[in-house]
């Protein structure tokens, strides 16, 4: 359940279910998905990215594209920072699952995520 309160749908059977902060990843490399605000946000933080949008892609009052903005990223410039309230109301809202990893494969940091939508059918 995430902090919406909503279980997290979809098939994903090749990934690990986070329901919390304290859950981290069976091996290094492994998939994770999550709804839950407080993993999610964390995840982030600790890799110092920050909630936010493509300028141009909002409606109906809500931010449009989701992303994180990493440091150094190359998107920085193209970005537009907007609070974890806005962010997480529509991820709610579009009730998306946070797909990512702590760890590549040879136990480095990573900064993989995408968010999913499983009501659709391609997934994204």
């Amino acid at each position: 359940m995430s902090d919406s309160g909503r279980p997290i749908e979809g098939e994903h059977r090749y990934q690990q279910h986070v329901t919390s902060p304290e859950e981290h990843e069976d091996r290094p490399g492994r998939s994770l998905v999550t709804t839950d605000h407080d993993s999610i946000r964390q995840w982030a933080e600790e890799r110092g990215a920050k909630p936010a949008t493509v300028p141009g892609s909002e409606y109906g009052g809500r931010p449009g594209r989701l992303l994180l903005d990493f440091p150094g990223g190359s998107r920085s410039e193209n970005l537009r920072e907007i609070s974890w309230d806005d962010w997480f109301a529509t991820f709610d809202e579009r009730n998306l699952n946070f797909i990512y990893q702590e760890h590549k494969a040879d136990g480095s940091q990573s900064t993989f995520f995408r968010l999913e939508n499983p009501g659709r059918s391609d997934g994204s």
